[in-house]
């Protein structure tokens, strides 16, 4: 995949995790004031926002799968299957929010440009946001492998139960551990033009590791947008659990870089 499209992907992923933010910050509100004026504005401007984003996903086509996934989530279904009126706000926005899912989905495991192609299957969906097991083929450890996706998954499930520094520091686990596995295949002596420092490689800081990982070509520049805070994760669980402060965004961030790391890894995804 080009660089230019992936960018492009990392800023979609980006901007549909800071509707999905806003959408679960506005169903909360609903719960506590569904007849307030000021919510229900805000509701129906994040929706536009949804709509404007999936629109352009799905280049336009009102029968593309994002596209369908969209408007079905205004129609409550009768007992017969038949399309009836009357979803209750809150319900609107649980479901928009599972449409973004979907195109978080689709979009992490993209190969091509955009716009988006197929739906993604029911496990690649949940993965987005309930942190479904992801494969780990690309690992050439294989005993490093169930260790790993069940890490993944643990960060995912922190994500959504809000504990930021758990997903940080578990996503920063696995991202350490996968680009160790490709260095330490690669191998010293395939590695020495990369500048490579003294000493093992199990002895390198995390910095180090992504640094000569990116200059060997094992994987490109996502690691520029990955937080000082998951940078020194490591010094930091030396200070202690209370000490790492992580807000939700670092913890996002960190997670799309390690979805960029897992692409350049395994670019047959």
């Amino acid at each position: 995949m080009e660089e230019s499209v992936r960018a492009q992907i990392d800023t979609q992923l980006s901007h549909l995790d800071g509707l999905i933010r806003r959408g679960r910050q506005i169903r909360e509100r609903l719960g506590t004031g569904a007849s307030n004026p000021a919510v229900m504005a805000e509701t129906r401007a994040w929706q536009e926002h949804c709509s404007a984003t999936i629109n352009q996903l799905s280049g336009g086509s009102k029968a593309h799968w994002l596209a369908r996934s969209f408007s079905s989530a205004f129609l409550m279904r009768s007992a017969d299957g038949r399309a009836a009126e009357g979803v209750p706000p809150d319900e609107i926005v649980k479901r928009l929010l599972d449409v973004l899912g979907q195109a978080v989905a689709s979009l992490s495991g993209m190969s091509g440009s955009s716009p988006l192609g197929e739906a993604p299957s029911e496990s690649q969906a949940a993965s987005s946001d309930a942190g479904i097991r992801r494969r780990f083929e690309f690992v050439h450890n294989p005993e490093l492998r169930p260790v790993v996706e069940q890490a993944y998954a643990d960060s995912r499930r922190a994500i959504e139960q809000k504990e930021y520094d758990v997903a940080l520091r578990t996503s920063c686990g696995v991202l350490e551990a996968i680009v160790t596995d490709a260095l330490e295949h690669k191998g010293l002596k395939a590695l020495a033009s990369a500048g490579v420092p003294a000493g093992q490689i199990s002895g390198w800081s995390f910095e180090t590791r992504l640094a000569v990982a990116e200059k060997a070509g094992l994987i490109r520049g996502g690691c520029a947008r990955l937080p000082m805070i998951a940078r020194t994760y490591r010094d930091n669980a030396q200070g202690g659990e209370n000490d790492l402060r992580v807000s939700e965004s670092d913890a996002r961030r960190t997670g799309q870089v390690l979805n960029v790391v897992i692409r350049d890894l395994d670019p047959g995804r």
